[in-house]
């Protein structure tokens, strides 16, 4: 009989029962429902598939935890420990069949998350953290993660998901201007922006209209890999997301270089 698995392995083993649920559907869609009344939300058989199929294995396997998830009622625990989940963050790009959306998870405690998985099952890509630092693992072999430094906004290469989620924020023309001042911005990165800035590959991210299951496992990752998350106040977000979470975040790779973004971004 072996032994149940340790946060990590179940870290893992969540992310392959969502990958086998998504894969199949993946630009094999049979339709798309919309969760909105007044805009578009959109939702599919493998957002409900997987997360079925992770809450199903952590039942078994951690019964005594509570469950935050995108698409079903919150399950209540009695441990102190939350998981986390989005099955598919990036419901948009994964209708469109573009391969920048992922598998989100991120185990929490009352100190927010301290564990976090990001999975894109397409292209076999993960990254994740452990008490020991942030990783990485794809075609090429398991290798740490590490952000760069990055010594100016001027330097700096910049992502957000879309500046359509600016539109009715105040900071909207704040970001703009730090746009235009950063060397590069791109658009439509989704999920795939935090662990991009957590391998070393971008320096800024600024997000707004967040769930709590949208960031939960960037947290600790960017934060193991040397970077930093806070919102536009510069306050740390982790023991706020599963209560009083506002939606905004800021990840910067370099931590020395967070003053200047939130200074240009203070309203």
């Amino acid at each position: 009989m072996q032994p149940p698995p340790d946060d990590v392995q179940l870290l893992h083993i969540l992310a392959d029962v969502a990958s086998t649920a998504i894969v199949p559907h993946f630009r094999a869609l049979p339709g798309v429902d919309n969760k909105s009344v007044g805009g578009f939300d959109p939702v599919t058989v493998a957002d409900r598939a997987a997360e079925e199929a992770m809450r199903e294995l952590i039942a078994s396997e951690r019964p005594d935890d509570a469950i935050l998830g995108e698409e079903f009622p919150p399950r209540p625990g009695v441990s102190g420990r939350t998981w986390i989940l989005d099955p598919i963050d990036g419901t948009r790009a994964f209708m469109m069949g573009l391969p920048t959306w992922g598998v989100l998870i991120a185990l929490a405690d009352a100190r927010g998350p301290f564990l976090g998985m990001m999975c894109q099952p397409f292209v076999m890509e993960r990254f994740w953290n452990t008490r020991e630092g942030a990783f990485q693992a794809g075609y090429a072999q398991e290798e740490r993660l590490a952000t760069r430094r990055c010594a100016s906004v001027g330097e700096a290469v910049v992502a957000t998901t879309s500046p359509r989620n600016f539109r009715t924020h105040p900071v909207a023309p704040r970001f703009e201007a730090l746009c235009d001042e950063a060397r590069m911005i791109r658009y439509g990165t989704d999920c795939y922006a935090y662990a991009l800035l957590a391998a070393g590959h971008l320096d800024i991210v600024v997000e707004v209209g967040l769930k709590a299951v949208d960031i939960a496992p960037f947290v600790p990752m960017v934060e193991a890999a040397g970077g930093a998350v806070v919102d536009l106040a510069g306050e740390p977000i982790g023991a706020r997301l599963l209560d009083g979470y506002h939606g905004e975040a800021v990840a910067v790779g370099d931590p020395s270089l967070l003053p200047a973004v939130l200074e240009r971004l203070a309203v």
